[in-house]
């Protein structure tokens, strides 16, 4: 990779930890390309994205940044989900981890707050941003449905 090509990565990782609400990092050693795909295919889905990237890249973006705690995750083959929503990367990466072994997940961060295993685990338990909206709209129309007519 050139020295161009390398600021483009570490300019767009910077972007990506700068304004997304969640960051997750994993290992990721010991799948397959297919099950990678499957992996970036379903965080699509969900509103987010999968990077895989140099660690040393990684740690060059997250300076300045409110994500730098989780420099301390980059070693081995590890790989970024993230999205705008704060809970659908773990949703999506907590669903996937229980599916395959060889995956796992070792933290993230949401703003300057860093994540371990465990808290990713409980930000994918948490109803979305959809989820809340939908149920939202439900107990507005239900209540309105309920009040007597003016």
């Amino acid at each position: 990779m050139e020295r161009a090509q390398k600021r483009e990565v570490v300019t767009a990782l910077h972007d990506v930890f700068a304004k997304t609400g969640v960051v997750v990092v994993a290992h990721y050693a010991g799948l397959s390309v297919a099950d990678m795909t499957k992996l970036r295919s379903d965080m699509r889905d969900a509103g987010g994205q999968v990077k895989v990237a140099k660690n040393k890249l990684v740690k060059l973006a997250l300076d300045g940044t409110d994500a730098k705690g989780i420099s301390d995750l980059m070693t081995g083959p590890t790989c970024l989900a993230y999205s705008d929503d704060p809970v659908a990367a773990p949703k999506v990466l907590v669903k996937f981890a229980k599916a395959k072994d060889k995956f796992v997940i070792l933290g993230g961060t949401m703003g300057t707050t860093v994540l371990d295993a465990k808290a990713v685990s409980s930000l994918a338990d948490l109803p979305s941003l959809d989820e809340l909206r939908g149920t939202l709209i439900g107990l507005l129309q239900r209540r309105r449905r309920r009040s007597p007519a003016p």
